[in-house]
């Protein structure tokens, strides 16, 4: 066994990272990037490139997500890269987001950070699977599809659990287990969560209030708005516009 680890490194040594993390580009349903401590681009394959509109790496080299995305999803990702170097686990996350050609549809994502031997955070490192020719996976998330729709169109409003189990064709028990399955998290989880991703795009995007931005968002008390939005976050929203200010 010993001698098996020693020639895994010298394969490695010899060929070097680069030769090796370039296998993602055999990945065509795959997204897979290396970012340093500032969330940094240091590494995509090419799927990744082509994701985000360009050709070849150079283009996105050392560039930060705030340099191709829209603004309130690139706060997200950042701030998902510094919750991540703080400890956070990202781990098969379903994310329902826009595929380069705009259209929606169902990823997995997972993040980790980069350490040094001696425990230093260098960055982070991702991999972002479009489910959409993953047969198995994508026979879970459509048992909650029609509901997940639902709530990302109407979160603003009250939404009830019954009216998500009729839907869905099923009964509110069933409907709580599907949700927790595939999502890992009840229905009520999901439109609070889905509701404070709307509220934090408009901390972004706009000045309103952010009073204002909870009612919007169907949070009667914008108190219990900034309790709800700390947990998420780890911060509450007037710090965070703060930071965006900055």
């Amino acid at each position: 066994m010993e001698y098996i680890i020693l020639d895994i490194h010298q394969i490695i040594d010899k060929a070097g990272v680069n030769q090796l993390i370039s296998a993602f580009d055999l990945l065509h349903e795959t997204l897979f990037w290396v970012k340093d401590d500032k969330s940094r681009i240091l590494y995509a394959n090419q799927h990744f490139i082509e994701h985000k509109g360009y050709m070849s790496f150079d283009q996105i080299a050392f560039k930060t997500d705030y340099d191709f995305s829209p603004k309130h999803l690139a706060f997200q990702y950042v701030n998902d890269d510094r919750r991540v170097m703080n400890g956070y686990v990202v781990t098969d996350r379903l994310e329902l987001n826009k595929t380069s050609n705009g259209e929606l549809a169902w990823f997995s994502t997972s993040k980790k950070a980069i350490f040094t031997d001696e425990g230093q955070i260098l960055g982070t490192y991702g991999i972002t699977r479009h489910l959409q020719k993953t047969s198995k996976a994508l026979s879970n998330v459509r048992a909650i599809e029609e509901p997940v729709n639902f709530i990302r169109k109407y979160y603003y409003r009250n939404i009830s659990i019954e009216e998500l189990a009729e839907l869905a064709h099923l009964s509110v028990s069933a409907l709580e287990r599907r949700f927790k399955k595939h999502l890992a998290k009840t229905p009520n989880q999901f439109i609070n969560e889905i509701r404070l991703e709307n509220a934090r795009r408009l901390l972004v995007e706009t000045s309103l209030p952010i009073s204002q931005i909870a009612y919007q968002c169907g949070f009667a008390e914008p108190s219990y708005f900034s309790k709800q939005f700390r947990r998420l976050f780890g911060e509450i929203p007037s710090h965070m516009r703060d930071n965006i200010d900055n």
